[in-house]
């Protein structure tokens, strides 16, 4: 059982992972999993009214997007959703092609389904990125094959926060008539995810990215775009999703969609000057130390710091002892030893990537929260670079 002091401080500073849900958010849900329990492919009157909370919550996530309410398509998260466009459109249209352009810095969602289609004889590219871990839209082009059918990139990177030009590579994709899917779970209201604008043809996204539960996710598709279903069953969300609809949780998710939709401009602002300010604050008081990343195209509130001479994992704990919450790196392999691979995708050293943290603020941060954190960094830093030969 994990026990802190009394009067602790407590800062989160980890939302990239996850986020806590939303108290608007939860009261909307509440009633699903009690009063308003239906079926919603159920004709009675419990199945209506779960039937039309279902479809206000799809016009909320589209609205959210730009997009059409019968363009969503609900399912239990991000995973499942990257797993749906990239499947979906593979087995659907390899008859055209069998080739996929992605990158090296994907989330594993998108890569160990990429893996999978190879084993089954697809042909994958795995586009490099620029030290500032950006996609280069020339390289991408030449990459581009005749048996080209998917591009898929993703809008922002979870580790390092980069935002790719996703606009350029839509028109290049549209261009030469090639489905672009991104993975938008780490964008999705924290900045503009216009699908118009993007040029995307599919979109993934997830509700506890966004202030919305656990379990909960969607998948844009634009009208049109052709896909096979990877799960069989009674034909719900359009035949591609089969499943019974998970109500309380896309209610979860449509609320926090309309949420996000209100403050996410002036939050981005605010978050855009809490990182900055943490930023300068880490990078003035730490030596042998720098930001992994562009910081000109960055989600407002990512931070991933390196530390040469001390690995992350110490500091990760010794900061947590403090009743301050942040990581090493994504929240999906923090428990594997190898170096990020979105790291070393960026040229850095394997003993670097051990050296970093991954710092993403939310709405309930504060200046005071990002001058404690910037402390306890420093004083982390400091202890363990004493005690380390190469650190003296």
């Amino acid at each position: 059982m994990i026990s802190y002091l009394p009067g602790m401080k407590r800062i989160y500073m980890d939302h990239s992972a996850t986020t806590p849900v939303a108290p608007e958010v939860l009261e909307a849900m509440l009633p699903y999993f009690s009063e308003r329990f239906g079926n919603a492919s159920s004709l009675h009157s419990f199945g209506l009214e779960a039937k039309e909370a279902l479809e206000a919550s799809r016009e909320k996530v589209a609205a959210l997007l730009g997009a059409k309410p019968e363009e969503i398509i609900f399912t239990s998260g991000g995973t499942e959703s990257d797993n749906l466009a990239l499947k979906g459109i593979a087995y659907r249209n390899q008859a055209k092609g069998k080739h996929i352009l992605t990158t090296s810095i994907e989330h594993p969602a998108v890569l160990e389904t990429c893996r999978k289609l190879q084993k089954e004889g697809f042909e994958v590219t795995y586009l490099p990125v620029t030290g500032e871990g950006l996609v280069d839209p020339a390289v991408l082009e030449s990459a581009i094959r005749p048996d080209t059918i998917l591009i898929s990139v993703m809008h922002a990177n979870n580790e390092v926060g980069t935002i790719q030009p996703l606009e350029e590579i839509g028109r290049l994709a549209a261009e030469r008539d090639i489905y672009f899917h991104t993975d938008a779970v780490q964008s999705v209201g924290k900045i503009s995810t216009d699908v118009n604008t993007l040029g995307v043809d599919l979109l993934s996204l997830s509700a506890h990215k966004l202030y919305g539960p656990k379990g909960t996710g969607a998948l844009y598709i634009r009208k049109g775009t052709r896909l096979e279903s990877i799960i069989q069953g009674g034909g719900h969300e359009r035949a591609l999703r089969s499943g019974t609809e998970n109500i309380a949780g896309i209610v979860g998710l449509g609320r926090a969609a309309d949420l996000a939709g209100e403050i996410m401009a002036a939050e981005a602002r605010r978050l855009t000057g809490l990182r900055d300010r943490l930023a300068k604050l880490v990078l003035e008081k730490v030596k042998d130390a720098w930001i992994n990343g562009s910081m000109a195209k960055r989600l407002p509130g990512n931070l991933n710091f390196a530390f040469k001479y001390v690995e992350g994992e110490s500091l990760l704990l010794f900061l947590d002892s403090r009743g301050i919450a942040v990581s090493t790196g994504s929240a999906c392999s923090s428990h594997k030893l190898e170096p990020s691979h979105v790291l070393l995708a960026l040229g850095l050293k394997p003993e670097d990537c051990h050296g970093s943290l991954r710092i993403t603020m939310g709405r309930s941060n504060t200046e005071g929260d990002a001058d404690y954190v910037a402390e306890g960094i420093a004083a982390a830093v400091e202890r363990f670079r004493s005690i380390s030969a190469l650190g003296r």
